[in-house]
């Protein structure tokens, strides 16, 4: 992982991520004690336009991170879709690539 880089993050990674993001990375901290297999993040996370909503810093088991080969934006923006899925009753908003 290298700053910029587009992460997808899930429950797999951490379970703060039962609603799935986009994360654009700036940083892997290197500075903070963490267990056997995680890790801190540093970066923002995307909206649905593909734009930095919040700056937020991430603890994350590295074997649940998805790294997502896309380009940068402006071209970012058309490589993810806003999806919605019923379930039963409920709606939930999901990220799914293009």
């Amino acid at each position: 992982m290298k700053p910029g880089d587009v992460l997808h993050l899930t429950r797999a990674a951490s379970p703060q991520f039962a609603r799935p993001i986009f994360f654009r990375l700036i940083k892997v901290r290197k500075d903070l004690y963490t267990y056997d297999g995680w890790t801190w993040l540093d970066g923002y996370q995307l909206d649905e336009k593909g734009d930095a909503s919040a700056r937020r810093e991430v603890y994350v088991l590295k074997a649940g991170i998805k790294l997502l080969h896309l380009p940068h934006a402006p071209q970012l923006r058309a490589c993810l879709r806003w999806q919605s899925a019923d379930l039963g009753g409920r709606s939930l908003l999901l990220w799914t690539t293009g």
